[in-house]
């Protein structure tokens, strides 16, 4: 068997190993983005692809709730140890300009950010971050999460599902194809998110003169 066949081969329902992979990856994954969670729990959607097993449900509950443990990881890390935090995510320049864009888009978008920030690259650690050193309200942000995580896992889980269908005789095919699904909708909601950047652009720019030029009474 090769090494490729084994890792499908332990990536099963009636595996330990799918469920701690699950569970671990998605939550470690908020305070270490290199960690391929997404990855990880696609492959789990093809390598159970053949199988009808209830126990599928468990693993995508695994993967919603390795979710939501790694947002709020990061929201309890801003809040108790803001100043540190600070130093190690936003003190270079696009550090900076990632906590400012956070900052901005969860004053106009609150918990819709929270919600779709995982699907923007590099947007869930800046935004539960920055919700944890603003002080956003903890309830709103715990329920967020929680939809966010269970949104998120049947997302990737059911990708690489169907990839896995697609090409059940070649599971690495299915594997292929579904991260380059992932890659096309990744790509295709930044593309809308730049592209909507840009066009509120002007309008910010022409309101910015009319302040201006309202001079106050004296």
């Amino acid at each position: 068997m090769s090494v490729f066949a084994s890792l499908f081969a332990s990536l099963q329902v009636d595996s330990v190993v799918s469920y701690l992979v699950a569970l671990l990856l998605p939550a470690l994954d908020a305070v270490i983005p290199a960690l391929p969670s997404e990855t990880a729990v696609i492959t789990l959607g093809v390598a159970t692809a053949g199988s009808a097993d209830p126990r599928i449900a468990l693993l995508v509950a695994c993967a919603a709730a390795g979710a939501f443990l790694g947002d709020n990881l990061c929201y309890l890390l801003g809040r108790r140890f803001g100043p540190a935090v600070e130093r190690r995510f936003f003190t270079t320049p696009k550090g900076k300009a990632t906590r400012a864009w956070a900052e901005r888009s969860l004053a106009r978008f609150g918990t819709q950010l929270i919600l779709v920030c995982r699907f923007i690259p590099g947007g869930r650690t800046a935004v539960t971050l920055t919700c944890g050193l603003t002080g956003y309200p903890r309830r709103r942000f715990v329920a967020a999460t929680a939809a966010a995580g269970v949104v998120w896992a049947l997302y990737a889980f059911f990708i690489g599902r169907l990839g896995g269908r697609a090409f059940e005789s070649n599971p690495w095919a299915g594997l292929l194809i579904a991260f380059a699904a992932t890659i096309v909708i990744t790509g295709i909601i930044e593309i809308g998110r730049r592209l909507w950047r840009r066009l509120r652009k002007p309008a910010t720019q022409q309101a910015a003169p009319a302040k201006e030029s309202v001079t106050p009474g004296i």
